[in-house]
């Protein structure tokens, strides 16, 4: 088994993935029958990656090591993009690393320039983890107050599965808790060491139903970019825009910035909070 694979978990994204496409997607013909399971039947999969049926199974199953054109294969087949197949391969193992000892994190002195001059822009810097490593003060308004939550829990996804306020903020409180968990699974495969991250991982699954659910179902972002509805406590209802900007220099890091069209009702009531 090579290096740092963890065919379980891959066993489980293949799985994933096989049930979200459906025969028309993969080209199928639709049999007309009712379909016993959801999404594509494993025999099919192993069909048209060219691969036996037993070896396919033993992959869902944890029991047999994939070789690199297996897993093309089966990235054609189950129609991954860039971002999961990179997924799948460190699942594979075949993008492995030592376990090494990390610096404490701390937001890198561009970005944080970059911060400070947002005035009128909610904004935060996240880093491994999806740990809050700084903030404006607007984002503070708009979000919570961070400077009163402990740095080892200041972590936006903790927060958002812990903090009843947090949920009652976004309106779709789902979809944004659904992309934090699909990131996770991202930096957990980009390194499988991180002891911090299994632990956060572990005390989430344990005490929430929705977040072992969907780190269970091994879902991948494909977006940086994209739009929120928050119900805010004083202001009200807004609708903004987000961008997650990673670092050139920290790739670890994210600027992520909330903004709004300049002269709609969510921009003023981005002035009334920065007032």
């Amino acid at each position: 088994m090579s290096s740092g694979a963890r065919p379980g978990e891959l066993g489980a994204f293949l799985k994933a993935r096989r049930a979200a496409l459906s025969p028309a997607t993969v080209g199928l013909p639709d049999s007309g029958g009712r379909r016993r399971v959801s999404g594509l039947r494993r025999e099919e999969v192993a069909n048209l990656a060219q691969i036996s049926t037993d070896m396919y199974i033993r992959l869902e199953q944890g029991r047999s090591q994939a070789s690199a054109p297996v897993l093309d294969a089966l990235a054609r087949v189950l129609h991954m993009d860039d971002e999961q197949r990179t997924h799948m391969y460190r699942l594979a193992g075949r993008i492995s690393g030592r376990p090494v000892r990390r610096a404490a994190q701390k937001a890198h002195p561009r970005l944080l320039r970059i911060l400070e001059d947002l005035n009128t822009s909610p904004a935060m810097i996240l880093g491994r983890r999806m740990d809050i490593l700084a903030w404006n003060p607007l984002a503070a308004a708009l979000i919570t107050d961070f400077s009163a939550i402990s740095e080892k829990y200041r972590n936006y996804v903790v927060l958002l599965f812990t903090d009843p306020a947090m949920r009652a903020l976004y309106v779709d409180w789902e979809g944004v808790a659904r992309a934090c968990v699909a990131q996770l699974c991202i930096e957990a495969a980009r390194d499988p060491h991180d002891t911090r991250l299994s632990a956060l991982v572990g005390q989430l699954s344990v005490q929430d139903h929705d977040f072992r659910t969907w780190w269970a179902a091994r879902h991948v972002p494909v977006h940086g970019v994209g739009t929120q509805t928050l119900d805010h406590p004083v202001v009200g209802e807004l609708t903004l825009g987000w961008d997650a900007l990673t670092s050139t220099t920290s790739g670890e890091q994210q600027l992520v910035v909330w903004s709004a069209e300049t002269g709609t009702p969510s921009h003023e009531k981005l002035l009334m909070l920065a007032s």
